[in-house]
This record gives structure tokens, sequence and C-alpha cells, in this order.
């Protein structure tokens, strides 16, 4: 296992994986190979496998959604849960069968998981019919560990420690032609207590805007109307740059390039929202009136441990400052409850913010222990039947309020972008507002990619029906 730290990738790496990708499209032309890739985490996951996708791709592979028929199979992983982890090592299992039925398949293991020492020794040990396993700072030496992989006994094992510098053009198979993420910043330097993510992804790492910018330019080329701005924590962008420039800067170039209509971002760390970030979402045109602020938690004493660096005053203040400049702004938010040390008036704080805040939606979490993180050796753990009483008060009252900010939508007309048809009902055409609600109504599929204006007539806490008014010239 090669464990390197400082790793500075040269021209002549990213020439060898090109080299590598153009000798076994020649060697798989003809031969109809096909991947499957599944997917667990957050969108920079799901970014990240539309990189694997696209190599795969370009070495003459073809994507399918059935195992059976897949010549490779990767899983790339998550590990800010402990759910997750499970979950991962119980599919991984599944497939020793499918191994010894099939033993030319290539299993694959990647991710976040796979950047703790001891997840990728129990994979040596108790999953040896794994064929390669790498990480998350050499996702772009894929091609040169498939390549190994095909042609050894045993299991490839290539996982950096960290990667000082970005590598560009990678190829991608994104999932569709309308909405597309783009990174703009890898890695973390916030290191809250109960996360994980700044020992697997590493430290801030902006990209130049130049390579962002023609990405996106792209982007719009290709008929995509829709980009999200992806990061650990996006208004920490420029800061390792030479160049002056911050994410609101970086806003500002992006709307000015034709064929792109919205812009989004996620995610915000509250620290860092700055004064110019809010009059930019307020003046910029593209930019979406949807914010996802994770608050956490509403006790002061809560957030210092969990080191967030914010007091709930200050985050109050972000958040008046915001409504005050964007009235229609949509608010949402990520809470965990049962922290380490966590009192029954440390969640009523929580409760009074959420009830002060009136978010559109949270996302809720029970705190649960991750090795390697400050949290995990904290005295004072919850007791679990305590932080499942708190989730559920919790979730009953954020629904409520969910319920109360859609219903103030009821006959308003609002404007959306069409992305296919409703998995529920097959009648209906489903969309986005510019705040980021879901609307279903009935439409013509040739709608699918436009822009529409729907009335609202019925509104529930998670989705909204609406009929068609118009379609956007």
């Amino acid at each position: 296992m090669s464990e390197r730290k400082e790793i500075i990738v040269t021209e002549e790496d990213i020439k060898k994986q090109k080299d590598i990708i153009n000798q076994m499209a020649i060697l798989n032309k003809d031969k109809y190979l096909k991947f499957h890739i599944e997917t667990y985490g957050c969108q920079m996951n799901v970014h990240d496998s539309e990189k694997l996708a696209g190599m795969l791709t370009e070495m003459g592979y073809q994507h399918t959604d059935n195992l059976e028929d897949a010549d490779v199979i990767l899983f790339n992983t998550c590990c800010v849960r402990q759910h997750a982890e499970i979950r991962i090592f119980g599919r991984v299992s599944q497939l020793k069968e499918l191994k010894q039925r099939k033993p030319n398949i290539i299993l694959g293991i990647c991710g976040c998981m796979m950047q703790e020492k001891e997840v990728v020794a129990a994979i040596r040990k108790d999953y040896p019919y794994i064929d390669m396993v790498f990480g998350t700072h050499n996702l772009f030496k894929f091609p040169e560990i498939l390549q190994e992989a095909l042609n050894s006994d045993t299991t490839v094992i290539d996982v950096w420690d960290d990667n000082s510098n970005i590598v560009e053009d990678i190829p991608i198979r994104r999932a569709e032609g309308l909405k597309a993420w783009v990174n703009i910043i890898y890695g973390c330097n916030n290191f809250c207590t109960y996360c994980i993510v700044p020992y697997v992804r590493g430290r801030e790492r902006s990209r130049e805007p130049k390579d962002i910018i023609d990405e996106i330019k792209s982007l719009a080329d290709e008929g995509f109307k829709e980009i999200t701005l992806l990061g650990q924590n996006v208004n920490s962008y420029g800061n390792d740059l030479s160049q002056k420039v911050d994410f609101a800067d970086l806003l500002y170039m992006i709307n000015n390039i034709n064929g792109i209509e919205r812009i989004r971002f996620m995610t915000s760390h509250p620290k860092d929202i700055s004064d110019k970030l809010i009059f930019a979402i307020r003046d910029l045109d593209k930019v979406c009136e949807h914010l996802h602020l994770p608050v956490q938690s509403g006790s002061n004493r809560i957030l210092e441990k969990m080191n967030r660096k914010y007091t709930r005053e200050r985050y109050l203040e972000i958040i008046e400052k915001l409504r005050d400049n964007i009235p229609d702004i949509a608010i949402t938010t990520d809470i965990i409850v049962g922290f380490p040390g966590e009192t029954d008036e440390d969640f009523q704080d929580t409760l009074d913010l959420v009830k002060k805040v009136k978010y559109d939606s949270a996302y809720t979490f029970i705190y649960s222990k991750r090795k390697g993180t400050v949290a995990e050796k904290m005295p004072d753990q919850v007791d679990e039947d305590i932080k499942h009483k708190r989730l559920e008060e919790l979730i009953k009252l954020q629904n409520s309020i969910s319920i109360e900010k859609n219903n103030e939508m009821n006959g308003k007309i609002v404007e959306v972008l069409v992305e296919g048809t409703s998995k529920r009902d097959s009648d209906k055409l489903t969309g986005r507002t510019r705040t980021n609600k879901i609307v279903h109504f009935k439409g013509e599929s040739n709608l699918i990619g436009k822009f529409v204006d729907v009335k609202i007539i019925e509104t529930k806490a998670w989705t909204m029906q609406g009929e068609l008014i118009s379609e956007q010239i």
C-alpha cells in the first residue's frame, strides 16, 4: 500500500493515465464491456463517480444498472456516518458469490472509507476477492490501477495520504444533460470535532478560476442550463490561491457565462458568510435564491464543543441579513442531535433556533461516533433512546414549519426548470423552482429541459402540485 505525503502530480503522471486510457480503448474495441458504479455519501462523491464513469467510458466500457452484466463494479464509499460503512460492507459481502461465478469480473472499492487504514486492513484480511482499492486523492490514477488489477492475482491497493495539487481534464460522464456538478474547492480546514472529512479529503485546495470558467463554458456549449458549485466549504474558495479572488468574485465571473441560466452552490460554512457574498446572491440574476447553511446545533455550548467557530447569535444575524436583502430566499440546514454532553436545555436551544429561523427544510441526524475524530472520545455520550426521542421531536417541529412555508406558495406563479417525468406519477412532469422546491404538474414531455411558469395549487411538506401557465420564451 503506497502512503505518501505532499505528493505533486506531474504532467508526466497525467500523460501516463491518458496513454493507458487510449491503450485500453483499443484493446476493448468491439468487446462490449460494461461497468456499474454504486455511490454513497455527498454530492462530492457523486461527482467523483461521474469522473470514474468518464474514464471507464473512454476506455471502452458502457454503463449498466445490472450487476450481473457488469465487467467492472465499483463502490464509491462514504465514511461520514457509521451506517454508511455497515451498508457498504454488507453490499461487498453479497458480491462474493458473484465473483465465484464470474472470476474475471473486477471488483473495486474507492472513496473516503479507503482513507482509513483500518478499513483497508479489513478489506485485505476479510475480502480477498476485491481486486482494487484506492482513495480520494489519487482518483485520477484510476486507469493505471484498473490496468494493474486486470493483470494481477492479488488485491491492488493504492491509497495516498494526500495530494498537493489538483488534476484537471479528467473525463466526466454526467448522468444528465441539464444540470451539472462542478467542483471549485477540495478538502476542508475546519476540523469540526464530529467530522472526519478533513482527514479523508485533505486540506483545502481551490481550483484556478480559469479552469472552473472553462469547464462551465463547455457545459453551456453542451446545453447544460444549471450548475451547482461544490466544495466542503465553498465560502473558503480562493484563500489558498495566489490570485486575489474569493467565492463572491467567482460567482460574478460565472454569472456572465452565456447559456447557463441557474447557479447553485453547496455547502456554506456560517463562519465564512460575508456581506459581499450575501450581496452577490442578491444582485446576480442567475444565482438562485436558496442557501444551505448548516447550523448543527442551536446551543452555544454545543457549538463550541463542535468547534464550529460561531455562536447562535452570529448565526441568527446572518439569517436576518439574508432575509433583509433577499426576502424570498429559501434556507435549509443540517442539524445533529445527541452530540456528546447535549442536555435537555441544549436541545431546547436547538428547537428555539429552528422556530426562530423557520427553515424551508432540514436534514436531521443522530450523532454517531466516528473513529479518529475528537468527539469520539468525549465524555457524556448521550443515551440512544434520548437521541431518538429528540430526533422525533425535531422532525415533527421542522415538518410543521416546512408545511407552513410551502403553504405560503399557494396561488403563486413560479419559474420551474423541468427535469423530467415524475417518478410517482408518470402522467406528470417534475422540476424545481429557483428556491429548490420540487413541483409536479401536468405537461407534455417536450417541455423537459425548458423553463416554464407554473401556478402552485397544492402544497405538502416536501413537494408541491401545480398547473402549467406558460412556457418561457
